[in-house]
Formats: C-alpha cells, structure tokens, sequence
C-alpha cells in the first residue's frame, strides 16, 4: 500500500505540473509582442484584410484569452495539439516526426556525459595532486568555458573535413532508403556522433568537475577508513563504499540539468541540421507559429520530467537504500 500511495502521489505531481506547465506556456506565448496574424499573412506574401482576418479564425485569435485557454486545455487533456496552418499538418503529426531524432540525441548525451563524467571524475579524484588530475581538471574547465556551437564547428572541421571520420550534418545518408536494417543503423549512428559529443561535452565537464569533489569526500568518511583498517583492497573499498555514494550528487544534478539538455539540443540540432525537436522549435519561432511552439514546449516539458524519472531510476539502481526509505 505505501508503494501505491507513492505512485499514486508521484502521478499526480506530475499532472498537476504539466498543468501547470501548459498554463505557464499559453501565457508566456500570447504574450510575445506583436499580431501573430500579420506576421504570418506577410510571410505568406498576402496582407489584405480579410486574409488576415481569416488567419485569426483558424488559430483562434479572435475569441476572448480565456475562451483560447481553455480551449487549449481542453485539447492537452485529450491529446489534441491543435493544428498548424502555415505547415498544414497536425501538430502532433509533425512532433512525433521529429521526436525520434531528439530522443537519440539528449538520451545518447544524457548517457555519455554522466558516464563520462563520472569515470574522468573518479579517476581524476582517485589521483588527486598528480599530472592526472591537473590534465583531467584543465580539459574540464576548458569544456565548460566552450561555447556549444564552436565546439560543434570545431569537431566538424577536425573529424569530418580534415579526416573525413564521421558525417557533418544530417541524419541519414540520402540513399539511406537502399540500406538494409543495420546499414541503416550504422549510418544513423555515424551521423549521431559529433552532434552527441558536442551536446554532451559541457555536462561531462561539471559531472566530472562534480564526481571529482564528492569522491574526494567521501574518502575521507569513516566507513572509508573502516573498510581500509579492516585490510579490505582499494578495488573492493572503490567499488563498494566510495563509487556509489560519490555518484549520488552528480546523478541528482543530472537530472536537475535535464531542461538545460533539451534546451541544448536547440542549439546542436540547428548546427549539425539534425531534424528534431530543436530545430522544429527554432523554425516555429522565426514563423511565430503558435499551435506548434504551444505543442512543443508541452512535449519538451514532459520529456525534462520524463528524464528526471529516469535519473530516479538510475539513483535508486546506484544506492539501493533509497528504495528503502
């Protein structure tokens, strides 16, 4: 019965956020200066009247905040994201388009950053004072002062111009359609490889940074001593009483930088024309098209919960007492 009350709570703190987050979005959104209907009629190349009068009906524009405000909730609640005039699609159709990609991207960087950093952190902290450390904590710093975008250029010169190593921009080679199944991933994945280090390269820089600190702690803690006074091996006393309380922090940091990951993968998805999410959402900002930045941030704000759960998870794998409390 506690574990279902848990569930149960958890649940409904996660409605009631997205609620709140689709609440915060309309807001923010119809708040943006200037008439959407002008903005899309002279883009269109029309500006009469009574086109832009006809723009305003079909995204709503004419009727009172509140009626559009609960019409939009009334659309969130039944997975209905509205649909895009300019694109003449639905906007959950062309979301659901780009969020393969996207999904690939953050969870591959999610997935490299913390691993990496916690393993550059380790051994940096594990060889504290030593040319190790030094050279692991410079590298560090240096990445965390990188603009994202630099660093991507940087990589495509290096690895994809001068030595021709992996893809500059896209997806999927254009003859992708002739590839079998794993020729196909293969190719995916070579695509995915310098967009993923560059998105992951900041956050491995404070992870490590991060893991660096707490396992130096830690190994100062008298559980630490203990173990060593009773002849146990560095390996045995690393892997079973420093590692996992010193990975704690930087996991819960994690998950708490999962927003700043998706709103990343903006920047990095525009630079490498990685046809997700981001890039969908800078388009939609130029065009000032509403159903669709409405639907996006909902998605994206759902995907920043989605991955805090998941660091829960990997938390509670790490240090199994959590689960017990």
């Amino acid at each position: 019965m506690s574990a279902v009350k848990s569930l149960v709570s958890k649940l409904t703190g996660i409605a009631f956020a997205i609620l709140v987050i689709a609440t915060i979005n309309f807001v923010l959104v119809h708040s943006a200066p200037g008439d959407p209907a002008l903005v899309i009629a002279g883009q269109s190349g029309a500006t009469d009247a009574e086109f832009i009068e006809q723009i305003r009906r079909d995204y709503g524009l004419d009727q009172p905040w509140f009626v559009q405000y609960t019409s939009y909730l009334t659309k969130v609640v039944t997975l209905d994201l509205g649909y895009s005039v300019r694109q003449r699609a639905d906007v959950s159709d062309l979301i659901l388009e780009r969020l393969g990609p996207t999904l690939l991207l953050t969870l591959s960087a999610f997935g490299l950053s913390l691993i990496g950093g916690v393993f550059f952190g380790a051994l940096a902290g594990l060889r504290q004072g030593t040319w190790k450390d030094l050279a692991i904590s410079l590298a560090a710093l240096i990445l965390y002062a990188t603009p994202v975008f630099w660093f991507g250029l940087m990589l495509v010169l290096v690895f994809s111009i001068n030595l021709e190593w992996f893809p500059a921009f896209g997806y999927a080679n254009i003859r992708a359609a002739s590839f079998t199944p794993w020729q196909y991933a293969l190719d995916v994945a070579r695509h995915l490889v310098l967009p993923a280090v560059t998105l992951a390269a900041i956050y491995m820089a404070v992870y490590t940074r991060l893991m660096r600190a707490s396992l130096i702690e830690v190994s100062h803690e008298d559980h630490v001593k203990t173990a060593r006074a009773k002849g146990l091996t560095e390996g045995r006393i690393l892997r079973g009483h420093m590692l996992r309380n010193a990975a704690g922090p930087v996991i819960t940091f994690a998950g708490l930088q999962a927003g700043a990951l998706i709103g990343g993968a903006v920047v990095v998805e525009t630079v490498f024309s990685w046809p997700g999410l981001g890039r969908l959402t800078f388009d939609s900002v130029t065009a000032r098209d509403y159903p669709v930045l409405l639907g996006l941030f909902l998605v994206m704000s759902i995907l920043v919960i989605a991955i805090n759960l998941l660091t829960d998870l990997i938390h509670r794998l790490v240090d199994p007492r959590i689960g017990a409390r």
